[in-house]
């Protein structure tokens, strides 16, 4: 049961380790595009490659749903960023339980956007672990776990990226020590609890009074989606890779003809940004075609 890219390296590890896939549940097909056309989930698209049959419910609440999931006689439910709530009705229905794939080191970053807060945080490190399923929000007991630093230049897609690729080889082995009997299940701390609430559109736009460690880590924790902006001249600009820098000035003051930008406290250099409805270019080659001389200012 899974939706995203980042569900695809556990999906193929299961297939290659040799485990019969009954079903794949995955999100509906939704429009997308300039020309809005219905695109199917990459989870969706995969399994379909493979000859795997595909579900897309709008919701697993009604019993027909129930009945039917009940019906695949499954012996576990794997479920990595699938997107929809699982009924107590469908968490007990394999007769081992389902298992999720989290991308955090939990209890911290409990919930929908664990990647992105962590790195809005500052975190220093992070991991994806394999947790028992149960009705509250990511409270399960843990069975599984692989850790990985936050690098300075590390951004959503590349952690998402690592973190994909961690947690595919950590749930084929979890699965094969499950089947032997070798499995040690630890219930989380009840201290630390940190939720990673979604991502809302009015944290994405920039405030350069913040201090520059703060504001790098929201650049590179919204890289690439939503992605962090500021306006420019009265057009939106994304940010999409930053590093800290040297200097100091009013907020959102170029203080030099390089993009360093001052913030609350300290600066920030930016490195790949993206004028509204244009592609993201490295500094450089935006600079040529829209100069921010030093003294000039963002908002």
């Amino acid at each position: 049961m899974g939706s995203p890219a980042f569900a695809l390296p556990t999906l193929q590890a299961l297939i290659e380790a040799g485990h019969e896939i009954a079903c794949v549940y995955s999100q509906p097909p939704r429009p997308a595009g300039r020309g809005k056309k219905e695109r199917q989930t990459p989870v969706h698209e995969f399994a379909l490659a493979r000859g795997l049959e595909v579900r897309t419910p709008k919701s697993l609440k009604r019993p027909p749903e129930q009945e039917a999931f009940a019906a695949l006689n499954l012996d576990i439910a794997i479920v990595v960023a699938y997107g929809l709530i699982l009924p107590k009705a469908i968490l007990d229905a394999p007769k081992r339980g389902a298992l999720n794939l989290h991308g955090s080191l939990l209890p911290r970053w409990r919930g929908a956007a664990p990647i992105q807060r962590a790195i809005m945080a500052g975190d220093n490190v992070t991991g994806v672990q394999v947790m028992r399923m149960e009705e509250g929000l990511d409270t399960g007991a843990v069975l599984a776990t692989a850790e990985t630093p936050i690098a300075f230049d590390d951004t959503t897609q590349t952690l998402h990226d690592r973190l994909a690729a961690l947690g595919a080889p950590l749930m084929r082995d979890t699965l094969a020590k499950l089947e032997r009997g070798a499995v040690t299940e630890t219930p989380q701390s009840k201290l630390g609890v940190t939720y990673a609430h979604k991502i809302t559109p009015a944290e994405a736009r920039i405030d350069w009074s913040r201090p520059a460690r703060e504001i790098d880590c929201a650049i590179r924790g919204l890289s690439p989606s939503p992605g962090a902006w500021f306006e420019l001249e009265g057009v939106r600009t994304k940010v999409l890779l930053s590093r800290l820098g040297q200097g100091s000035g009013a907020p959102g003051e170029a203080l030099d003809d390089n993009l360093l930008i001052a913030c609350g406290e300290g600066a920030v250099r930016l490195l790949t940004v993206q004028r509204e409805g244009r592609g993201p270019l490295a500094a450089d080659a935006f600079l040529r075609g829209q100069p921010v001389p030093a003294g000039a200012r963002l908002a």
